[in-house]
């Protein structure tokens, strides 16, 4: 079973050609096809952990959202994928229920809202704060809504009849606040710093703070790896600026200091 989840990580992470050639045969088409920009269908209704049905855009409103799709009866995947987002997120100074949301959404329409509830109350005690309950949604669906959101944002799986499982990829989509998918997140284990500047990047600087600004001029996102990695060049040209300011600042003291000794009597 640990071959199999290694697998289907890796299944999420490598592109298409090295996908064929590294996965045996029933794992064949499984994993992200990235849609970057494609736009989820707002009015999709799904089953909260209250037996509740409600649309996508009613739940997560004007805020950015990370989507990670799972099955509640998933074996192992699934568990260390909501694991990594929970240690993830909890890694960021943003808030779940004020600064974005978080859908999790089962793919197998044989889970059940007392599933999800049980799923949820998990993730929120290992989260631990407060007002995170109202960002954080648990859904079932039924066939047709989950087949329709997988689709938009590609996520590709497949289910084995004889065991009843489903060989799916690991990872999260973070989607804006309008519901266009704008990063994938690949693996069971999400940077703090890669999750918060998808984040702001899928705002649009609606939240995070001058700093976030200036760390996306340093860090881009790389579409194959699903990472954020430095950028030499521009981290060079920002230390650069950084030395000639200091330097500046430098030259303007000590000139000043020399103008007051020169005015003295």
């Amino acid at each position: 079973m640990r071959y199999a989840a290694a697998l289907l990580v890796l299944c999420a992470v490598l592109p298409a050609s090295a996908r064929a050639q590294a996965l045996p045969p029933g794992l064949e088409g499984v994993g992200f096809v990235q849609e970057l920009g494609a736009q989820v269908p707002r009015d999709l209704v799904f089953t909260d952990s209250r037996g509740n049905e409600a649309s996508l855009g009613s739940l997560t409103g004007d805020r950015p959202v990370v989507l990670a799709l799972v099955y509640h009866r998933c074996p192992m995947l699934c568990s260390m994928v909501l694991e990594g987002l929970v240690r993830g997120l909890s890694g960021t100074s943003l808030d779940v229920g004020e600064d974005f949301h978080v859908l999790v959404v089962s793919f197998d329409p044989a889970d059940t809202p007392a599933e999800a509830a049980s799923q949820k109350a998990q993730a929120l005690r290992r989260y631990g704060r407060k007002g995170a309950e109202q960002g954080w949604h648990f859904l079932t669906g039924e066939p047709e809504a989950v087949e329709a959101l997988t689709r938009a944002v590609g996520f590709r799986y497949s289910h084995d009849p004889a065991t009843g499982e489903f060989a799916h990829a690991a990872g999260v989509v973070v989607l804006t606040p309008e519901g266009r998918v704008a990063r994938y997140l690949f693996g069971v284990d999400f940077a703090p710093r890669d999750l918060r500047l998808s984040l702001v990047e899928a705002s649009q600087g609606a939240v995070g703070t001058p700093v976030d600004a200036i760390l996306l001029y340093c860090f881009h996102y790389d579409p194959a790896r699903g990472r954020y990695g430095a950028v030499v060049m521009n981290m060079l040209r920002l230390g650069g600026a950084v030395t000639v300011l200091l330097l500046g600042g430098t030259v303007l003291v000590l000139a000043r200091r020399s103008r007051r000794r020169e005015a003295r009597p």
